[in-house]
């Protein structure tokens, strides 16, 4: 199949945001009694959108706030850590994104974040030049592990499933790509190596690594 596009997930896979993202909700849920374990972060929340963790919280935690405060409270967190700066990228990011580039592959970023997170990413690494869209979790009404993201981003790229491949570092990420048809690469962290990757089109160690299979598929390896 051809290769046209890389669809890149932005938490996780192009910034290292899991380990500060689990800061921020152990300090959001602290005055309401829960004490989250980096488990069961890892197991129900690890690369799913503020709105859906906070409903499952209320749920689980049995809380006495609803889940739209609770979103706001981790939102305002966030809004509150990158007033400061952006997030880390992962090792090899830069990189992968000046090779994709020069083998005229279209980029773009496909996220359940909020548009601010990616805009001071691309705006902090001089990046927003070389995607030609960011699709995030403002711009559609069910974020990942809904395909609507993905879909939306190959309207507006004008291209086919079949053009592209979706980097994701969670089973949510994996579990959007797939759902709008597109082939997905699994680039496992710390925090999400034991999601099950299941229908990956393969799981790799890293953006390098990434690299090396996306050089594969243009006959470049």
């Amino acid at each position: 199949m051809p290769l046209r596009a890389i669809l890149f997930d932005h938490d996780g896979t192009l910034v290292d945001s899991e380990p500060e993202h689990f800061r921020m909700w152990v300090s959001v849920l602290a005055p309401h009694g829960v004490r989250l374990s980096e488990e069961q972060y890892v197991t129900h929340y690890a690369g799913v959108p503020n709105r859906a963790s906070a409903v499952d919280l209320v749920s689980r935690f049995e809380l006495a706030v609803d889940a739209a405060t609770l979103t706001e409270a981790k939102n305002a967190a966030a809004r509150e850590f990158l007033s400061r700066g952006a997030y880390p990228l992962m090792p090899g990011a830069l990189e992968a994104v000046d090779e994709f580039r020069r083998a005229g592959l279209v980029l773009a970023v496909v996220t359940g974040a909020s548009a601010n997170g990616v805009r001071t990413t691309l705006r902090a690494n001089d990046l927003e030049r070389h995607f030609a869209t960011v699709v995030s979790g403002d711009d559609v009404r069910a974020s990942k592990p809904a395909p609507d993201c993905y879909l939306l981003a190959l309207e507006r790229l004008g291209l086919s499933a079949a053009d592209c491949l979706a980097l994701e570092d969670t089973q949510h990420g994996l579990q959007a790509a797939r759902g709008a048809g597109i082939r997905c690469l699994a680039l496992p962290t710390a925090l999400s190596k034991r999601h099950d990757f299941g229908g990956a089109e393969a799981v790799v160690e890293g953006m390098s690594e990434a690299v090396k299979y996306v050089r594969t598929l243009l006959g470049h390896g």
